[in-house]
């Protein structure tokens, strides 16, 4: 999820209890979709035969993205019914739901369970952990309720198999290590719950460390308690994600780690200059390293576009509102408000994107500097991912095909799509069995 202003902002407070959410092979090359090693120069197809050509290796690959926010937009809209379809770019359609899921043929996601950030108190870590709670409680009950079409993944292995069985994987994946409060035995707890991934920080310096958004730090880098949750992580095999945090932050747990690390949902700060991007030499670690750095189709973390002046000063006259969301210190009514308000702006002030294509400019970029084996594809839909090209789910085969426009070989997307950070999950799970033995 974006630091800056979100598409819809999330309440405050577990929202009241309401409509509950309705009904959720191999990892080596697909050489049956195409004969071995065939490359695009041996073939280079008209325009047409690209398109079916990119749509028989998008359904020959597992997909998967590791990162959607759909459970923080379901807090605001409890009556939104993920089993069922809604219109790209419809007011409340959001990004993600079954449906479009499976229309875009992505086999899997990692859904992220994000909690608005209050102060570093007992009460505050209480309302983020029930929340938190709250949002596994609604991704099971869409698992349980659509066990035809979907089931709840723990490992890459149960990826495979509901991809062979026809089913879509949903992964879980904390945004925010706000909820695990200052006890240990919270990751564990979470672990238990089917969280896979946590993400130590978001916008706002935490009880783990500093974030890359925050205007100070407190720690320097992680927290004495961050270090330890960091071992924890290791030992129950749950992959670190260092999306959102300080730089500083990022090499303390290079330093630390003894598994692999992910980035959800991050870009390259040689493209655009944002600390939430990672430069060159984190790219260079996290190879070494043996991880993987997931690309954010979010327009602010690609390229800097102009906006209209309207846009700007309609956006700035709400920041305070925005500042408080952040904070957590806004009622579920204000919370109404504010989102009316962005979508009256959306309307009449449509936000200008950058486009797909500038995004696959950011993983050219960091293949160069990381190789092939350390990237993928991390949306940040309902975040505020989605650029021009591609808004929603049900069109992820725009990046199989741009890929395939550029190159790429069916193996390379296979390693992009699913293969590489499925190959970190093996490995952290692998690590952590290796430990407790």
């Amino acid at each position: 999820m974006a630091a800056q202003t979100p598409a819809e902002p999330a309440p405050a407070r577990p929202a009241p209890a309401g409509p509950a959410p309705v009904g959720p092979a191999p990892a080596g090359p697909v050489s049956a979709a195409w004969p071995a090693g065939e490359t695009l120069a041996q073939t280079t197809p008209s325009p047409a035969w690209a398109n079916e050509r990119a749509e028989i290796i998008h359904r020959a690959v597992l997909t998967i993205d590791s990162h959607i926010d759909w459970p923080i937009r379901q807090s605001v809209n409890p009556g939104f019914d993920p089993a069922v379809g809604h219109a790209t770019g419809a007011p409340g359609s959001g990004q993600w739901d079954l449906v479009r899921m499976e229309a875009g043929g992505l086999d899997g996601a990692f859904i992220s369970i994000f909690t608005p950030q209050r102060g570093l108190t007992d009460e505050g870590y209480g309302q983020a952990a029930a929340l938190a709670h709250q949002m596994i409680d609604w991704t099971e009950q869409l698992a349980a309720e659509a066990d035809n079409r979907v089931g709840i993944a723990l490992t890459p292995a149960d990826a495979y198999r509901l991809e062979q069985e026809g089913k879509r994987a949903i992964f879980l994946g904390m945004e925010n290590g706000y909820p695990l409060g200052t006890d240990i035995g919270a990751v564990q707890a979470f672990y238990r719950r089917g969280i896979r991934y946590l993400t130590l920080t978001h916008s706002k310096n935490n009880q783990l460390g500093d974030s890359s958004t925050d205007d100070h730090q407190d720690w320097q880098g992680l927290s004495p308690l961050g270090a330890a949750v960091v071992q924890e992580m290791n030992r129950l095999g749950m992959m670190v994600d260092i999306s959102h945090v300080h730089d500083d932050t990022f090499w303390d747990v290079i330093r630390l780690t003894k598994a692999p690390i992910i980035a959800s949902h991050s870009s390259a700060r040689a493209l655009r200059d944002s600390p939430r991007n990672m430069d060159d030499n984190m790219l260079r670690a996290i190879k070494e390293n043996g991880g993987v750095v997931q690309l954010c189709l979010l327009g602010d973390y690609i390229k800097q576009v102009d906006q209209t002046p309207e846009r700007e000063a309609a956006l700035a006259a709400l920041s305070e509102e925005q500042a408080a969301w952040l904070r957590g210190d806004l009622s579920e009514a204000e919370v109404m408000e504010l989102l009316s308000q962005y979508r009256a702006i959306e309307a009449e002030y449509p936000k200008v994107k950058p486009t797909l294509a500038d995004a696959i400019d950011h993983l050219d970029h960091m293949v160069a500097v990381m190789g092939i084996d350390h990237v993928g594809i991390g949306s940040d839909f309902d975040g505020g991912g989605g650029l021009m090209g591609i808004e929603d789910v049900s069109q992820m085969p725009n990046i199989t095909q741009e890929l395939l426009a550029r190159g790429y070989t069916p193996d390379d997307i296979r390693k992009i799509w699913g293969g590489n950070l499925m190959r970190v999950f093996d490995q952290v799970i692998a690590i952590a069995e290796q430990t407790e033995s």
